[in-house]
């Protein structure tokens, strides 16, 4: 099939040819969906470029389509975009678009569809598609593109320092394509990202984060990191990754090297989940292990207590970061301090207690600790990998038959603190929490049923050991 019929397997080009045709405008498809419709990948997302008002098109297709279509405008950016079945379609106008040396925000101005080739952050992101009467569904490649598709590779259309100092942005965008559709990234562009990467500073950390959640959801997202690593851009946004790099050796023993052991089990993980907070988890388990280094002449190298302070170095990460300060921050920082608890409960012998509590601090989450847990697994001895693995299947198997048999998931005591204060006829004191840890503790233990009756017995005599009674009547 060539690139025409291609085109008219989507109808919605011939509405935008002709809406633009009524507009005397010129249009065309730009970018990423020209570059996945050459690489036979499925894409929902349609950049058209007109040479002129791009919310006038817009406005007049939508008109087309009838009552239903619903034209979002965006003015401040000279923007507009339409829905239409799965696609969205965004409209602008060609521009010419650049950043003063200190500045965050682009300079735009309008521009010939060359300027907006021009201004394109890879060769591969400039190839368009003409929706003009003259030359409808012709490819326009003024850069190579298709060579540099064919040949995997990340080229700027202009000098890269040209195209980086435009949009410094454009150095995480070329690792995140790497890593997203596995290319390489020409050497003077590489080049290029490694003598800029203090240009980096400039762009806003949202901006950054999301091209940087996008390495993370790639297929081997080990590959942008290194990338990013290598480029030194790594340590420009992320400095405690960089501070897990490297092996320290003493009296001839050294450690792993945590960076890349990180970066192994996040791409295991990969194997396991698609979940970015999941493998945000993976990327922070071990990240106070440098803070936490210590050498001991008879055990060797020791992190103790990295899990509970990398938990506590969860929020101001995710804070810089400007990531979500909400559910998805306190479910990788409950990973990052439980990520262990199944690894100890594995290499030893496994009481119902130890059990007990892990599934009553996991919750919910107990599916996705274990997923890390198994990601975390990076011996290069395949038998002792089984090994493992083969302990994991026996601590789930546990926690399943636990978890029939008592319940314990998202438990609370049965016997709550108003309970207490009303039995005994207490105000909140500290006699109300020692009763109630004192229950908890008999549930989880086994002492006694998760259940109102021999639970209130206990509360009774666990009251009488410290002096109280029962309030009468």
């Amino acid at each position: 099939m060539n690139l025409q019929d291609k085109i008219n397997t989507f109808p919605i080009f011939g509405k935008i040819a002709e809406a633009a045709r009524r507009e005397g405008v010129e249009a065309y498809v730009i970018g990423g969906f020209v570059r996945d419709l050459l690489l036979k990948r499925t894409s929902k997302d349609i950049d058209i470029v007109c040479v002129g008002s791009g919310i006038a098109l817009a406005e007049r297709l939508a008109a087309s389509l009838g009552p239903d279509c619903h034209v979002a405008i965006y003015k401040n950016f000279g923007t507009a975009q339409i829905r239409s079945g799965e696609l969205e379609i965004e409209f602008v106008g060609a521009r010419k678009e650049s950043y003063r040396a200190e500045s965050r925000k682009p300079i735009v101005e309008d521009g010939t569809l060359e300027d907006d080739q021009n201004r394109r952050d890879f060769t591969i992101n400039a190839l368009g598609i003409s929706l003009n009467e003259a030359d409808y569904g012709e490819l326009i490649d003024p850069f190579e593109g298709v060579r540099d598709l064919r040949m995997r590779m990340l080229r700027t259309p202009l000098e890269p320092s040209i195209t980086f100092s435009d949009d410094p942005l454009r150095m995480m965008r070329a690792i995140r394509f790497a890593s997203q559709l596995n290319f390489d990234i020409e050497p003077d562009t590489y080049e290029a990202i490694s003598r800029m990467k203090d240009r980096i500073e400039i762009v806003s950390m949202e901006r950054i984060s999301d091209e940087l959640n996008k390495i993370i959801l790639s297929k081997v997202p080990s590959y942008g990191f290194k990338l990013l690593y290598q480029s030194g851009l790594l340590e420009k946004i992320f400095p405690e990754m960089i501070a897990l790099h490297g092996v320290e050796i003493i009296e001839g023993r050294g450690h792993k090297d945590n960076f890349y052991h990180t970066l192994q089990v996040l791409d295991n993980l990969s194997e396991y989940s698609d979940d970015l907070w999941l493998r945000w988890a993976a990327i922070l388990h071990d990240i106070a292990k440098p803070a936490t280094k210590r050498y001991d002449k008879k055990a060797g190298w020791t992190f103790h207590n990295h899990e509970e302070i990398g938990a506590r170095m969860v929020p101001s990460i995710f804070r810089r970061m400007k990531l979500p300060l909400n559910e998805k921050m306190r479910f990788v920082k409950k990973l990052v301090r439980l990520h262990l608890r199944p690894i100890v409960l594995s290499r030893e012998e496994i009481t119902d207690s130890a059990m007990r509590r892990l599934l009553v601090e996991a919750g919910d989450d107990l599916e996705a600790l274990m997923k890390l847990c198994r990601a975390d697994i990076t011996s290069k001895n395949p038998e002792k990998v089984k090994r493992y693995l083969r302990n994991f299947d026996i601590v789930e198997q546990r926690l399943i038959e636990l978890e029939e048999k008592d319940k314990l998931r998202n438990f609370q005591p049965v016997i709550t603190g108003e309970i207490i204060m009303q039995t005994f006829d207490l105000k909140p004191s500290r006699e109300v929490g020692l009763i109630k840890e004192s229950i908890r503790e008999a549930i989880l233990e086994g002492i006694i049923a998760n259940e109102y009756e021999p639970a209130y017995a206990f509360m009774v005599e666990e009251g009488k050991k410290i002096g109280l009674t029962v309030k009468q009547g």
